[in-house]
């Protein structure tokens, strides 16, 4: 799952990023230590995975595995964080990709 909700969020974050940018600063971002304090005393996130996009933005994925809530938040080189995606259900798994997750036929 970890590699999973990384490419999850790679992906999420570029098509949002791409998409909802400029919304996005004026709405969901602060610095990246106001954020990250935020998800963890707020919601106890810490987290999971990061990753950097093509465009030099980093793609974290925070997550409570109590709660189960999560949060992807891609934050740019000047250190503005924007949160883009979250919600519910949270699990880790390990587990290795196959041919049918990745909807390529068997």
């Amino acid at each position: 799952m970890k590699k999973h909700l990384f490419a999850f969020g790679m992906m999420a974050g570029a098509v949002l990023l791409s998409t909802h940018h400029a919304r996005a600063q004026q709405q969901n971002c602060a610095p990246r230590v106001a954020v990250v304090d935020r998800l963890a005393q707020t919601y106890g996130e810490t987290r999971q995975s990061i990753g950097l996009a093509t465009n030099n933005t980093v793609v974290e994925v925070f997550a409570s595995v109590d709660s189960g809530t999560w949060t992807i938040v891609v934050t740019t080189p000047q250190g503005l964080s924007c949160l883009v995606a979250a919600g519910r259900s949270f699990e880790q798994v390990d587990e290795a990709l196959t041919p049918a997750m990745l909807g390529e036929p068997a």
